[in-house]
């Protein structure tokens, strides 16, 4: 198995913070967020190489990192040529481009570089396995909360038999993480969805993935944070320094 970091957003929403750092080496806890992530696929012992997807504006930035940085994953650092948020590949845009650059055939592991989160992955990597494609779900609870997330409806089963961006009225309070295992099979519907002209959004592909072929949705029984705002970037330092 391979994984992919996704870490080529301008994250402009927690400007001035990330206007000259990328938001996953932003520290959380005395260490860069991509190494919280880095952590959790160490611990898998399954993962053979990661790649991580950044622009050419912070390329340089994750090549430093990345020489300072001791894994005994094989970690390599993909730019994809982009300058600036208008030019963006998007976030299923720079899967396709790794996949495509680096000839993947394998099962994949797709983890945004700004999803923080307490659990390991050794669970859902089990229910991966026993199922199939799959994704990490977050309950949010709240209704209200709910309409600010990709939020999926699942089976007793726990297939995914419905995926809303941003529902006016949420069906449910499972909230998608950007935390996806993908059977290799299910690969070239990547560049389906991009031909589609939905390369930007990640859920987009997971709805249409869903609606293609048979995929499951494990809930977290953690704490799981979408570093997308100084709020929730706070939020996530205070609970990994007590830790």
């Amino acid at each position: 198995m391979k994984a992919i970091i996704l870490a080529a957003g301008y994250a402009t929403r927690l400007y001035p913070l990330t206007l000259n750092q990328p938001k996953p080496l932003l520290k959380v806890g005395n260490k860069a967020i991509i190494e919280h992530i880095i952590e959790k696929l160490e611990q898998l012992n399954l993962v053979g190489q990661v790649f991580v997807v950044t622009n050419n504006k912070f390329y340089y930035e994750f090549l430093e990192w990345r020489h300072n940085f001791k894994s005994k994953i094989d970690i390599e650092i993909v730019n994809d040529g982009t300058l600036s948020n208008e030019d963006r590949l998007g976030a299923i845009g720079d899967v396709n481009f790794v996949i495509k650059r680096q000839a993947i055939n394998s099962d994949l592991l797709i983890i945004g570089g700004d999803n923080l989160f307490e659990d390991d992955l050794t669970d859902f990597i089990s229910f991966f396995r026993s199922r199939g494609s799959s994704i990490l779900l977050n309950d949010v609870k709240k209704k209200e909360l709910a309409k600010l997330y990709g939020i999926v409806t699942i089976n007793e089963n726990n297939k995914i038999i419905n995926f809303v961006e941003k529902p006016d009225q949420p069906e449910s309070t499972l909230a998608s993480t950007l935390i996806y295992a993908l059977k290799k099979e299910h690969l070239p519907v990547i560049q389906e969805v991009i031909e589609l002209g939905k390369a930007d959004r990640s859920g987009d592909f997971i709805a249409y993935l869903a609606k293609k072929e048979e995929v499951y949705g494990k809930v977290l029984n953690s704490k799981w944070f979408d570093i997308g705002s100084i709020e929730q970037l706070r939020e996530a330092e205070d609970f990994f320094y007590k830790q």
